[in-house]
């Protein structure tokens, strides 16, 4: 419920799909509330799980601790490590540390890691696409880091010494194709010989928000994207929406950040790590008078299991934790994650 604030009654929203939670953030914030339920406060994560406001407020309240040095933790103590990827060394001081140690790295982050240090073994030079400070490059670069140098802009390409070496180029993954198309072309002119993988690093669930979105562009006088300023994707979505002309472009941490004048046809959607209750507050104060509705792209079915010593851990304890989650007791927990979507997860843990 929406406590004092009164609706907006716009005359009719288009709800983006896909939008919110991806894969990889489900996979997350699903382990990161199986080790609340199975470990005493605190315990510890290294980097917000997920860049959303909200969701890391929640764990907050359940006696998680965030932390931006590794150094911080206390030996022994249960720690995950966030979505977004964590350099070697970082996962080697955790694991030094002597506590039970959850690695929630995205699997699409896993596989640039992978490639970095496979291009580095065998002599490239890499150049890597993304954000200066985000914790996704941090963590990428620090794979191989006497190989690797980062660039945003084709100017940034541009600017890069000569080197005699053999060229690769990676990316992180949640940039959207504005910010990747402009530099990729840049770096194919300057290295007509460059390598780049097979297979695009840019996150599926990245790009799927953003072809969602400009359907709804065409047609709205307002688009609101619900999701933090620290998150990439959603700041990549409001950049699209303006880029595509619509006359008004919102990015609101939750319903009450919406102004009351918003009227006509306002278009929704949601960053990756926007859970959907956010969505669902939107969408209540809203109130279009004439209805919602959805416009499809794409139906995304990619499922991430959790991450390996936590299925251990699950199938050692089973039914039990199955139970704590709101899942049958009967049931091994394991086997039924695909089955449960973090946003329930979130809300059955905010009613302990």
């Amino acid at each position: 419920m929406l406590g004092s604030l009164g609706p907006v009654r716009v005359e009719r929203v288009l709800l983006a799909s896909p939008r919110g939670f991806c894969a990889g953030v489900e996979m997350a914030i699903k382990a990161l509330a199986w080790m609340v339920r199975v470990f005493p406060a605190p315990v510890y994560c290294y980097h917000e799980i997920v860049h959303n406001q909200r969701v890391v407020e929640r764990f907050r309240a359940l006696g998680v601790v965030f932390v931006d040095d590794i150094s911080e933790v206390p030996e022994g103590a249960p720690v995950m490590l966030s979505a977004h990827g964590s350099a070697p060394e970082v996962v080697e001081s955790a694991i030094g540390a002597g506590g039970y140690v959850v690695d929630a790295v995205c699997p699409l982050v896993t596989k640039v890691h992978h490639e970095v240090k496979i291009r580095a073994g065998q002599g490239y030079r890499i150049v890597y696409v993304g954000h200066e400070g985000h914790e996704e490059a941090v963590g990428t670069m620090a794979v191989a880091p006497s190989s690797i140098e980062l660039v945003e802009t084709p100017e940034d390409v541009a600017a890069l010494p000569d080197d005699d070496r053999p060229v690769a180029l990676l990316a992180q993954t949640t940039l959207s194709h504005r910010e990747w198309s402009g530099v990729v072309d840049a770096a194919r002119s300057r290295f007509p010989a460059l390598w780049q993988p097979g297979r695009s690093d840019l996150c599926f669930a990245t790009t799927n928000r953003q072809s969602a979105l400009l359907v709804l562009a065409e047609r709205c006088e307002a688009i609101v994207v619900i999701g933090s300023a620290n998150s990439s994707n959603t700041m990549a979505l409001a950049h699209l929406a303006t880029d595509a002309g619509c006359p008004r472009v919102l990015r609101v941490n939750d319903p009450s950040e919406l102004p009351d004048d918003l009227d006509g046809v306002v278009g929704v959607t949601a960053g990756a790590s926007a859970p959907d209750g956010l969505v669902l507050g939107v969408l209540e104060r809203l109130a279009p008078r004439a209805g919602i509705e959805e416009i499809r792209v794409v139906d995304e079915e990619e499922y991430f299991p959790p991450p390996r010593h936590l299925r251990e851990l699950l199938g050692a304890i089973g039914g039990f934790l199955a139970g704590g989650l709101g899942t049958p007791g009967d049931r091994r927990a394991d086997l039924q994650d695909r089955d449960l979507a973090a946003s329930d997860v979130l809300r059955s843990l905010a009613a302990r």
